[in-house]
This record gives structure tokens, sequence and C-alpha cells, in this order.
């Protein structure tokens, strides 16, 4: 059985302000707290004969992976497929004030010079069904909280990409076989192309 592991970066300076970050070229570190949970992640895959990790273009993922895989020969590879949604204007506010604008919209409607909750669900559908096509057996991606939730959601086949499961902590590893990523681009294709 090919394994796929993914988790969610380490506690980055902006999680710890409560603030969003869409921009790869921003510059964010991790807290004391997210290295050291980026390096227990490491122990927990330490026992799987990883091939290659992915992370985004963020240095919070990239930071992430290198601290958890530091004792090992694991190529690393950024995918943009997996990068955090592009919020435009909203980039750098406080979390609450990002949420209070997504209530007042639809998942259609793009960020202010963003991109829309919809059209980054699609991204993430295809990144997860690239990765399905990989030649390899096992592998790391260290990407971000909501192609997380989306791809849990998704793989079992909900009928909400923010539900039932929403907050998924930081560095925290999710196992999924072939199957459960196709799984889910096809249903994160299907709820992001209905109204919602």
């Amino acid at each position: 059985m090919r394994v796929f592991v993914v988790a969610r970066h380490a506690e980055s300076v902006l999680n710890f302000e409560r603030r969003v970050n869409g921009d790869p070229s921003r510059s964010v570190e991790l807290t004391e707290h997210g290295v050291l949970q980026a390096r227990l992640l490491g122990a927990q895959v330490a026992q799987i004969p990883l091939e290659l990790c992915f992370h985004t273009r963020f240095d919070r993922t990239r930071r992430t992976a290198e601290l958890a895989l530091e004792e090992r020969d694991v190529p690393l590879r950024a995918e943009p497929l997996f990068d955090d949604i592009n919020v435009g204007e909203l980039e750098g506010i406080p979390i609450d004030d990002y949420r209070a604008w997504k209530r007042g919209h639809g998942t259609s409607d793009p960020f202010p010079g963003g991109e829309s909750l919809d059209a980054a669900a699609r991204r993430y559908a295809a990144g997860w069904r690239a990765l399905a096509d990989e030649d390899i057996a096992a592998a790391l991606v260290v990407c971000h909280e909501i192609p997380l939730r989306y791809l849990i959601n998704a793989s079992a086949g909900s009928d909400s990409l923010d539900g039932p499961l929403h907050e998924i902590g930081n560095a925290l590893p999710f196992l999924f076989e072939e199957e459960a990523l196709r799984r889910a681009a096809s249903r994160i294709e299907e709820l992001a192309a209905g109204p919602r």
C-alpha cells in the first residue's frame, strides 16, 4: 500500500498573532513552540520510509519539513497547488476580520484581489490527484489547514468541505492511501462546483 502522510505546518508567528497570510513571498517564521512541533512531527514519521517531501511555497511549510526531516536524506519539493488561499487585500488582517468577510460572502466570491474558496478547492483537488499519480511508495506533505481540512472531510464523503472536522492542529500527521486521495479530489471538485 502506498502511504501519504499529510500535516499542517507547525505554529507560525502569524498563527500566534491570529493573522492571515496568503502571500508566499511574505516571510513568516515558526514560533519556538512551532520548532518543537516540527521536530515531534519528525519523530512521528521517523519509521516511515519516505521517498519525498512536498511543501508549499510558504516558508512555514518548508521550515516545518526541514526540521521534521533534519536527520534524514529525504528530498524536498515545493508544490504550489497546496499553497494557502490567496486572500489578496485581506493579507495580514486579524483572523476574526477574515472570518467576518467570509460570513458575508459565498465560496464562489473571490477575496478582494485574491481567489475564491471554490477556486482554491479546485486547485487542491488537482494537487491531491497529482500526488496520487506520483510514482512513490511513501511521501510527506506539509501544507496548510484548509487544504488538509478539505482532504480529510472530502475523503470521508462529507457534504461539506468545512466539516465535520474543522479545526486542524499544527504539525499533526494524517495518513492517506492513494484511493483516499483520488476519492477526495473528486469530492472536492463536486462540492466546489455546486452552489454553496
